[in-house]
């Protein structure tokens, strides 16, 4: 049925609603497969900077992985070998493992 939908007529004048429904199909599995995931991931990674706590351990954009020692409103205090800490924004936190050695 749905081919039918989408071949539209055989002489070559096409249905436009069927355009419309070929389109929103495209729209709504780009939707469900790559924008609504990388949103729940976002809100999540949110979630975790905003609940962060002194001692756990961070990721940043640029690959350093270190401690977190102090948390302030836009940035964080972040540890990264011994007596080395590196002051970065918190935009730039994309993971936060506080159970990871």
């Amino acid at each position: 049925m749905i081919d039918l939908l989408l071949m539209g007529d055989p002489q070559g004048g096409g249905s436009p609603f069927a355009s419309f429904i070929f389109l929103g199909l495209i729209f709504f599995i780009f939707w469900f497969f790559i924008i609504r995931p990388q949103s729940k991931k976002q809100k999540e990674i949110e979630r975790k900077v905003s609940e962060m706590k002194k001692g756990d351990k961070v990721v940043t954009s640029g690959g350093m992985l270190g401690i977190l020692v102090s948390n302030d409103d836009e940035s964080a205090l972040v540890e990264v070998d011994k007596d080395v800490k590196v002051r970065v924004l918190k935009t730039a936190i994309v993971d936060i493992n506080p159970t990871k050695n």
